[in-house]
């Protein structure tokens, strides 16, 4: 393997989900100007607007799309072009 190719800054850093208030704490070399405490220990901070705890895929509460209405909309508009007077 060659030799320091690799980041040396690796910390700890706490990332937070905006949008549930949900924190989790990883190694990363990313750069950030916030701190937090957490369990009396001061972390860099960094804010995520979605993560795994959030996104609607990993929830399992995905928002349903009104299909029919979409399909009656477009039936009412261009369904009716084929058709013989």
């Amino acid at each position: 393997m060659k030799k320091d190719i690799h980041p040396s800054n690796y910390r700890e850093v706490v990332f937070k989900d905006m949008s549930n208030d949900e924190i989790f704490i990883t190694r990363s070399t990313v750069a950030s100007k916030e701190t937090i405490e957490v369990d009396g220990v001061t972390y860099p901070l960094v804010k995520l607007e979605i993560t795994s705890a959030s996104h609607p895929f990993f929830t399992g509460k995905q928002k349903l799309v009104d299909t029919a209405g979409r399909v009656d909309k477009f039936m009412s508009r261009y369904g009716n072009r084929n058709k013989k007077k």
